[in-house]
């Protein structure tokens, strides 16, 4: 069962009118398959239509549909023989951001990412995906031990943002936010990042100054969420379409500004409606993405990751 979003409402309607249909089946009397292709036909075209032409608020809610797939989902299906790796040896464990090692397509490869849970008792193991200082320590070990084997990095980005809690504060959150930024920069391995939900502020890009960052077709990324921006400029909720438009939070925006380097298609309706399907298609961005750093020297690497970052600023919106 699909959880529908606001302006997915006349698509609910005509889903469930399929739905009705298809449970007179067992009826004689009346022959509903021929109905029942012609709704079904009309339900794809309304998706293919909304979905066309979603707004930026309209693809963060997208975004942070709790049916998308998860990096748990990702790492069950894409990687092999995944040894998770825990804490940060200097503090503690922290479940908002998990990690390991294990086989991409038969090539060794370390995997950071976000975990925001997919219920209540996982999202609040996992506090929503907003890691603390600690977890950022730990994704920089992980980086660190990536480079030392010398094994591509891969990380998943799906978080609001870094949690904003005095504790974290108290522990460093901006320091290891920094660090973790320099340590991707440090890399003399491949690093492919991908944006799957939501990219929020310096709590993503911690672990997304990569090679190659690729974003789903309807994830976001921005340097704030819409509602913390309409809070701060307008304290006014109702003003989070605004703000959304004016963030350029968009893969396509983000693309045209030289912010990622490409974006990969989702199942229509989005990739909670086809979670196996979207997987799949990432693993395909990765592969092709790690495929152009093959065989380069590790300086080479190193140094056109920091060229990318340079080159950001110079491209603007046609």
């Amino acid at each position: 069962m699909h959880n529908y979003l606001e302006f997915e409402k006349p698509i609910a309607e005509l889903e469930g009118k399929v739905q009705e249909l298809r449970h007179l089946t067992g009826s004689e009397e009346v022959n509903i398959a021929d109905e029942v292709g012609k709704l079904q036909t009309k339900v794809e075209k309304l998706l293919k239509s909304t979905y066309a032409k979603l707004s930026p608020w309209q693809k963060a809610m997208v975004a942070r549909h709790a049916n998308r797939p998860h990096t748990v989902d990702y790492i069950r299906d894409l990687i092999t023989e995944f040894t998770p790796l825990a804490g940060d040896r200097a503090f503690a464990e922290d479940s908002a951001i998990i990690g390991g090692m294990g086989r991409f397509r038969g090539e060794s490869v370390v995997v950071i990412g976000h975990e925001k849970g997919a219920d209540t008792d996982t999202r609040i193991k996992h506090n929503f995906g907003m890691a603390k200082p600690e977890g950022y320590r730990k994704a920089q070990r992980l980086m660190k031990l990536a480079d030392q084997f010398h094994l591509p990095v891969v990380t998943f980005v799906d978080t609001p943002g870094a949690y904003p809690g005095i504790d974290a504060e108290a522990r460093g959150q901006a320091e290891a936010i920094a660090r973790s930024i320099e340590v991707c920069l440090s890399l003399k391995v491949p690093m492919v990042s991908v944006v799957i939900g939501e990219g929020g502020s310096g709590g993503a890009i911690a672990v997304a100054t990569a090679n190659q960052v690729l974003m789903l077709e309807h994830s976001i990324y921005s340097v704030i969420s819409p509602e913390g921006c309409a809070s701060i400029l307008w304290r006014d909720k109702e003003q989070n379409q605004v703000a959304a438009e004016a963030l350029r939070l968009t893969a396509q925006d983000l693309l045209k500004l030289g912010v990622i380097d490409s974006i990969i298609a989702e199942p229509l309706g989005g990739a909670h409606r086809e979670p196996a399907a979207a997987i799949a298609t990432v693993g395909e961005g990765i592969e092709n993405a790690l495929a152009e750093y093959a065989g380069l020297d590790g300086g080479v690497i190193k140094a056109k990751r920091r060229e990318k970052f340079l080159e950001m600023g110079k491209h603007g919106l046609s």
